[in-house]
């Protein structure tokens, strides 16, 4: 598993609406500008983060975007997966039949690695955005 630049501009954008005011709308060049984002990229992932429920979308003059949960409910998973789709570290693990010994389930690599994606999982869950706003990493 790759976390691409457009997952981290993404964590970006999430972390600067974070730290504005709960009601405050913030336009796509503002987060672009903080954040030093390229526009076209910021367009695209601000599009899939509305649609799973991130964020909001603000139409008019005073249009922009803004959190659509509180910060302390937006995890680090949430975001890359938003962006990336489900996280799996090795094809093995979403297709038992890719398994290159063809054991599948009896895998003791299989089972190595789920764990190791269990715990990243875990890990990626438990840092939320209220946590770094605060700077608590």
């Amino acid at each position: 598993m790759n976390i691409t630049q457009e997952s981290d501009y993404a964590i970006r954008a999430v972390l600067i609406m974070s730290k504005s005011s709960e009601q405050e709308v913030l336009t796509a060049n503002t987060i672009s500008e903080l954040g030093g984002i390229p526009i076209r990229f910021l367009l695209k992932f601000l599009r899939k983060l509305t649609q799973v429920g991130i964020i909001k979308s603000h139409r008019g003059t005073n249009g922009g975007y803004s959190l659509e949960k509180s910060p302390k409910e937006i995890n680090l998973r949430m975001i890359i997966e938003s962006i990336e789709g489900p996280i799996w570290i090795n094809r093995c693990l979403y297709d038992k039949a890719t398994c290159s010994a063809g054991k599948g389930d009896n895998c003791a690599i299989h089972m190595a690695l789920h764990n190791v994606q269990s715990k990243m999982i875990n890990e990626l869950e438990s840092i939320n955005f209220e946590e770094l706003k605060q700077g608590a990493w």
